[in-house]
């Protein structure tokens, strides 16, 4: 598994991802219908956050063959205190231990890289495998949250450093 920026290539990838029926209702619906639509979300998304703050969300590639699984990665949400490790998996590379790793990575380089010393991750109560990683990664349940512009109740997590 290697992560990599996300680029203007990714658009097809990140349009499948985005509209996946467990990204919508795990996460949320982009709206998000065109390739146009999607490279404009990576424009403004994604490439913006590397260039503004030097992290974002990355690319999962399977190492084998360069496929795009999902995205894992750290995002600085205006609703959250503290920098957020967010995921997200196409449908078939789910339960094979990618997301585990990605966020392992993902972790150790927020930490040794960056220097950052606390982070936040949100999931949807139901969401019972996202919820579970997020503890089997060490992080723990801090509050039931309703985010600001939302109407259901969301899991915060912290891990510390």
């Amino acid at each position: 598994m290697l992560l990599r920026t996300v680029t203007a290539d990714d658009a097809t990838f990140y349009l499948s991802l985005v509209n996946d029926p467990a990204f919508i209702e795990n996460i949320c619906d982009k709206g998000i219908r065109t390739l146009d639509e999607a490279l404009n979300d990576i424009i403004n998304g994604p490439m913006a956050n590397q260039e503004k703050t030097g992290f974002s969300l990355y690319v999962v590639e399977r190492q084998e063959d360069g496929q795009a699984m999902g995205l894992c990665g750290l995002v600085k949400r205006e609703s959250l205190k503290n920098i957020d490790l967010g995921y997200a998996f196409l449908p078939q590379f789910l339960g094979q231990g990618y997301a585990r790793e990605a966020a392992g990575a993902t972790l150790a380089y927020a930490n040794t890289h960056l220097g950052m010393t606390k982070l936040a991750a949100i999931t949807a109560p139901g969401n019972l495998a996202s919820n579970k990683l997020l503890q089997d990664l060490g992080f723990k349940m801090e509050a039931v949250v309703i985010l600001p512009g939302e109407s259901k109740d969301t899991n915060l997590y912290a891990y510390e450093f």
